[in-house]
C-alpha cells in the first residue's frame, strides 16, 4: 500500500515507488533481481571514497533504497541518514540492520522535505540510480544542494540517454538478460551528463568529474571507464563562498 506522504509529495511517481516496493524482499539478495546492484555497489563506493573522507563524516544517500550503499558508508566510518519513499524497501534496510549490525538512520522523506529541514547539515550526499525515476530531477538536484554544507560532495549516478544505453539497460538487461523486471527503465527519462551539469550549474554546485561504469553481466565485473555513453557516475561540490 503506498502511504498517504508518497501521495501527496509533488516529485514522485507513484508507480515507481511501488514498483520499488514489490522488490523489497528480495532486496538483499546478490542474485536476484538487486544482482546488478550488489555488482556496482563496491565501484560506487570506491568513487566516492577516492574523493571525500568518509571517516567520522555526516552522510546522507538519497533514494536509499533496501540500504546497499547506505551500510557499506557506514561501514567504512561515516555518520549515514538515508532517505526514500518506497516504505516495504525502508523496512527491509531497516531490518538488514539486525543482520549487519551498522547504525543508519533510515527515513521515509522526500529530499526536499529534508532539505527544508537540514540546510547545509551533511558533508556528503548521495543520490544514486534515482534520478531517472523521479518527475523533475532538478529538484532533486536542488534539494541535495541545500543539504550539503560549504565544500561538501554530491555524488550522482543515472543512465544516460542514447541508443547504447537503451540496448543495455532496457534491451539486454530487461527483455534478453532479464536481470532486471521489465518496466525498470523508461528510456525518455535517461539523462545526457550536460543535462546534469546544467542542474548542477543551476543548483549553484561545480561539477569535478564525470566517470562511466562498465559493467560485465556475465562475469559479474564492474569497473570504472572514460566512457559514460551508458551508465555514469557525477561529482560535484558545494562552494565554500
Amino acid at each position: 500500500m503506498v502511504s498517504e506522504m508518497i501521495a501527496d509529495t509533488a516529485n514522485v511517481s507513484v508507480a515507481e515507488t511501488a514498483k520499488f516496493d514489490r522488490l523489497a524482499s528480495r532486496w538483499w539478495d546478490a542474485d536476484g533481481e538487486s544482482r546488478p546492484l550488489h555488482d556496482l555497489n563496491p565501484v560506487r563506493l570506491g568513487y566516492i571514497a577516492a574523493r571525500c573522507t568518509l571517516q567520522g563524516a555526516k552522510a546522507l544517500d538519497v533514494g536509499c533504497g533496501g540500504g546497499l550503499l547506505s551500510e557499506a558508508i557506514a561501514r567504512v566510518g561515516a555518520q549515514v541518514t538515508a532517505i526514500d519513499l518506497a516504505p516495504a524497501v525502508l523496512e527491509v534496510a531497516r531490518l538488514h540492520l539486525f543482520e549487519s549490525k551498522l547504525e543508519v538512520d533510515y527515513r521515509e522523506t522526500s529530499v526536499e522535505a529534508l532539505a527544508d529541514e537540514m540546510p547545509a547539515a551533511f558533508d556528503v550526499v548521495t543520490c544514486m540510480e534515482m534520478l531517472e525515476h523521479v518527475p523533475d530531477p532538478a529538484s532533486v538536484i536542488r534539494a541535495c544542494a541545500v543539504l550539503l554544507k560549504p565544500g561538501g560532495k554530491l555524488f550522482l549516478s543515472t543512465l544516460n540517454r542514447t541508443p547504447l544505453a537503451f540496448g543495455a539497460a532496457i534491451l539486454g538487461a530487461e527483455h534478453v538478460l532479464r536481470l532486471l523486471p521489465r518496466g525498470t527503465h523508461h528510456y525518455a527519462q535517461f539523462l545526457k551528463p550536460s543535462e546534469i551539469a546544467t542542474d548542477l550549474r543551476a543548483a549553484g554546485l561545480a561539477l569535478d568529474d564525470l566517470s562511466g561504469i562498465a559493467y560485465n553481466p556475465f562475469t559479474r565485473h564492474a569497473s570504472l571507464t572514460r566512457s559514460v555513453a551508458v551508465n555514469y557516475l557525477a561529482c560535484a561540490t558545494r562552494p565554500t563562498r
